[in-house]
């Protein structure tokens, strides 16, 4: 590393605001647990799990937030409830962090997507009472998943569009999605172009930051920063959206809206094997990986 790239980085961590708590990878592994111990599986047929699951994620974020709200909508007479979490900041421009809690089928999705919706709810106790640059609204979702991905009854798409029709001024969005699993092993990284392991390796040992081209202010400054200071191995990518993984998630509907958005990801099915299958227990989690995720996270939020 040169002389002035290590002044620049001492510098980047002497004006950072210290992050009041570290992630307690005890109290991850107790939010997924508590996410996979309700009655039968979180799918879009079961609503009383995924009530169960909403009920828990906004206990744990009243906790914290100015205010909590469930965001209820209708499909098929059907009623379905994200999970919203305020945080008033200094400035009214909002940056969004979400992840879904519901399930794909019979199986438990403790990386798709427990982890990420445990990582949301240890952000929420980190910036309690932080002095916020700008206002923060935690999102957990319903209805990511089949039947429902691409369609307007995705939770996500349902929240991105009252932001739009409320002309509440987004600055941008971040996307948990499967955030807990890891691998040391050779050949353990797949990609959707053999050739890009040239590049990130066979490894996967590392977080990704997802964009697209074009990708807007918010997400090309939070994912530089996030790669300047970060204490987990971090790779960036973008790409064209038709390219398999880069839309996958709720991201997505906050593109369709103009917003500015990125998703974190260990990469799901292109490392973890386990993707929409019953194997996706708690046991596979890598949860002190998981844990320096969630804190690079809320380092950056802090000094966005």
């Amino acid at each position: 590393m040169s002389k002035s790239k290590s002044v620049f980085m001492l510098l980047l961590l002497f004006i950072a605001p210290q992050v009041k708590g570290q992630t307690d990878t005890n109290t991850l592994k107790n939010h997924v647990s508590a996410i996979l111990n309700t009655r039968d599986y979180r799918h879009f047929m079961n609503t009383p799990a995924l009530n169960d699951v909403s009920e828990y994620i906004y206990n744990e974020l009243n906790k914290s937030a100015d205010s909590v709200y469930y965001q209820v909508f209708k499909i098929n007479n059907q009623s379905y409830r994200n999970v919203v979490a305020v945080y008033d900041g200094i400035s009214s421009e909002t940056i969004v962090i979400g992840a879904h809690y519901d399930v794909c089928g019979m199986q438990q999705g403790a990386d798709d997507n427990a982890s990420g919706v445990a990582g949301l709810l240890e952000i929420a106790r980190q910036i309690k009472d932080s002095q916020l640059s700008n206002r923060i609204e935690l999102v957990a979702y319903t209805l990511e998943e089949p039947p429902f991905f691409r369609t307007e009854h995705m939770g996500s798409y349902i929240h991105a569009k009252s932001l739009n029709d409320s002309k509440q001024p987004v600055l941008g969005m971040i996307s948990l999605e499967m955030i807990g699993y890891f691998s040391d092993a050779k050949h353990s990284q797949d990609y959707p172009l053999g050739i890009l392991k040239l590049i990130y390796g066979n490894k996967g040992n590392f977080i990704t930051l997802v964009n697209k081209f074009c990708k807007g202010k918010f997400a090309t400054r939070f994912t530089r920063k996030f790669k300047q200071t970060a204490n987990i191995r971090t790779k960036r990518f973008a790409g064209p959206k038709l390219l398999p993984g880069v839309d996958f998630s709720d991201h997505l509907n906050y593109w369709s809206f103009g917003f500015s958005a990125l998703m974190i990801t260990d990469t799901a099915f292109y490392r973890n094997e386990n993707y929409h299958m019953v194997t996706d227990t708690i046991e596979t989690l890598d949860f002190k990986r998981m844990g320096i995720v969630v804190d690079d996270v809320v380092r950056v939020l802090l000094h966005y």
